[in-house]
């Protein structure tokens, strides 16, 4: 069994919704149990951002036997008015191009705005 993640108190800039897109556009075959690890979430909660993304229209997965395959509906706009017009694609490259500045494996998401029928 999975140790518990510490827990954070206070407030963050990054929603948890927006640190399991990122895990999920870093690698989209991830396992639930490995976003949890990598965002330091419980695997229950990433199961609930994860619906509540697809239920929004941000993902859809795929089952490839006994696992998932997600899919990041990159044109799809982010929610809150202040990002009035920024596509989901746009936050994430920013965030990969964060990742690749601190020496981490995160692909850049240039692909994302080229094509909608592929995973990120």
């Amino acid at each position: 069994m999975a140790a518990v993640p510490e827990s954070h108190s206070g407030w963050t800039f990054l929603t948890n919704h927006a640190r399991v897109l990122a895990a999920i556009a870093h690698d989209p075959a991830t396992r639930i149990r490995d976003i949890a690890a990598r965002c330091r979430l419980t695997e229950r909660a990433v199961q609930k951002i994860v619906s509540d993304l697809e239920e929004g229209g941000y993902l859809s997965h795929t089952r490839q036997g006994r696992s998932n395959t997600y899919r990041i509906e990159s044109g799809t706009i982010l929610r809150h008015p202040a990002e009035s017009g920024l596509a989901v694609a746009e936050l994430l490259t920013l965030l990969a191009q964060h990742d690749d500045g601190r020496g981490e494996d995160a692909r850049p998401l240039d692909s994302a705005r080229e094509s909608a029928d592929r995973p990120l």
